[in-house]
């Protein structure tokens, strides 16, 4: 019997799709699950939620809710978390607005950039105050992590406390739709009417999703790299085990320019394909930010539509709120997919034998150019023993550099975040290749830290 405790279980997201993955398992059934959220009312609406698929479905499992941690975590197997301060939306465009103030247009800043930094200190205090709880509680757990910014979050775990931790993260697919638009008529796929990019769109998942479909049977893809920065080392026909990136190399400059224009700049100067997609890409370059040359109207960078996703969260709760109460059908959670912490704890519970694409781990040397302990992307095996990252050898050096900067960068910041460390939060923004100015930097570390005063206790301890 495996028991599996979900931190952050009251997100609408967690609920369509993590929640009703593993309450479908075969393997885990009978299994303990306990659901934590602050929230008590979305906490709620997840937790009739999973008690009637665990009905319907006969799953078998044990089920109950906390709105603390602590009562959540003796004798866990694995803490999934998907911890975020919130409001999401709001604070998101309160870090991009305020370094504005001062002259500093960042790309996206969520997960890179002086927003990476302030994004990562506001979830560092609970995140710590998890896994310092897990070491009494669940010291041999594995902690699945699912918060942005993940390379950050990951760290932190990995670095200052005894916890195992790995990230999950979906991007990867971006890579596969990419390659697939590029590679559509030799592969036969059928690439939708209004596919425009990767970026984030509810009006674009669904078109995004069709050529992922149809990809992944067809092409496997290997890539290595950070999260949100990763890059295509090979990729190959499924079914005849030809090499494609000399194919991938010339059909993707017979696209449309304005299709994922940086990613096509980016590709062809380093010879190498990023696989996250623009709007993420955009956050490890230091050429995205000039006030001169604009180049995110160049490259038509998209900023997240912050009022609309929220708006769409509450939606998708409240959906999610109609399939508790017993008036709305579940048959679409027949389907879900939990962006691997399924796999991840079916294969280690049950000594499976599992290749993901893509998850987050200690650099033990899968990646030989980029510093060890560092949090790396490559892919990795799952099994009864644990998981085992797929060693992919040295990335081209200008992109190992690319990566560098931003894996070093992310330590200083976590450190100091940790620390409460005001020379070390300068520093990692200084270090940012947003960054441009000296003064810059400490006016909007000092407005982040004020702005945010309730959220960074650990800034103002004295």
């Amino acid at each position: 019997m495996t028991t599996i405790t979900v931190i952050g279980a009251g997100s609408a997201s967690f609920g369509e799709n993590t929640l009703s993955a593993i309450l479908r398992s075969k393997k885990l059934k009978g299994s303990a699950l306990r659901l934590v959220d602050r929230n008590t009312q979305s906490l709620d609406i997840v937790c009739r939620l999973a008690n009637r698929l665990n009905k319907e479905w006969d799953s078998n499992f044990t089920i109950s809710a906390h709105a603390n941690h602590k009562d959540a975590l003796d004798g866990a197997n694995f803490v999934v978390s998907a911890i975020e301060v919130g409001p999401r939306e709001e604070l998101w465009k309160s870090d991009y607005d305020i370094t504005l103030k001062y002259g500093v247009h960042q790309p996206y800043a969520e997960n890179g950039g002086p927003g990476g930094f302030i994004h990562t200190a506001r979830n560092i205090m609970p995140l710590m105050e998890i896994v310092h709880d897990m070491e009494q509680a669940c010291p041999d757990a594995w902690f699945i992590n699912f918060t942005n910014p993940m390379v950050r979050i990951c760290d932190a775990v990995n670095r200052h406390s005894k916890i195992r931790v790995v990230g999950l993260c979906h991007q990867i697919y971006a890579g596969y739709d990419m390659v697939g638009v590029a590679l559509a008529k030799d592969l036969g796929i059928e690439v939708p009417e209004g596919l425009e990019g990767m970026h984030a769109d509810v009006l674009q998942h669904p078109l995004q999703q069709m050529v992922v479909h149809q990809t992944v049977p067809l092409i496997d893809i290997r890539a290595a790299g950070t999260n949100h920065f990763s890059w295509i080392i090979s990729v190959h026909d499924k079914r005849t085990g030809e090499d494609l990136y000399p194919l991938l190399k010339k059909r993707f400059f017979e696209l449309d320019e304005k299709f994922e224009p940086l990613t096509r700049r980016v590709f062809h100067d380093f010879g190498l394909f990023p696989i996250p997609g623009d709007t993420h890409l955009c956050e490890y370059l230091p050429w995205m930010s000039d006030p001169v040359t604009k180049p995110w109207e160049k490259f038509n960078i998209r900023l997240y539509d912050w009022q609309m996703m929220a708006g769409l969260r509450d939606f998708s709760l409240d959906r999610l709120s109609e399939m508790a109460n017993g008036s709305t059908s579940i048959e679409s959670l027949l389907d879900t997919d939990s962006e691997g912490a399924l796999e991840i704890i079916e294969n280690i519970s049950c000594a499976g034998n599992h290749y993901h694409l893509a998850a987050n781990l200690p650099n033990t040397g899968q990646i030989s150019n980029l510093p060890l302990n560092t949090i790396v992307e490559t892919p990795v095996m799952v099994d009864g023993a644990g998981i085992h990252p797929v060693h992919v050898g040295a990335l081209p050096e200008p992109v190992a550099e690319l990566c560098r900067r931003e894996l070093m960068t992310a330590q200083l910041g976590v450190d100091a975040a940790v620390e409460g460390n005001y020379e070390k939060a300068l520093q990692c923004l200084l270090l940012d290749p947003i960054m441009r100015d000296l003064d810059s930097a400490k006016l909007i570390l000092d407005d982040y830290l004020m702005t945010y005063r309730e959220h960074l206790p650990q800034f103002w301890k004295s």
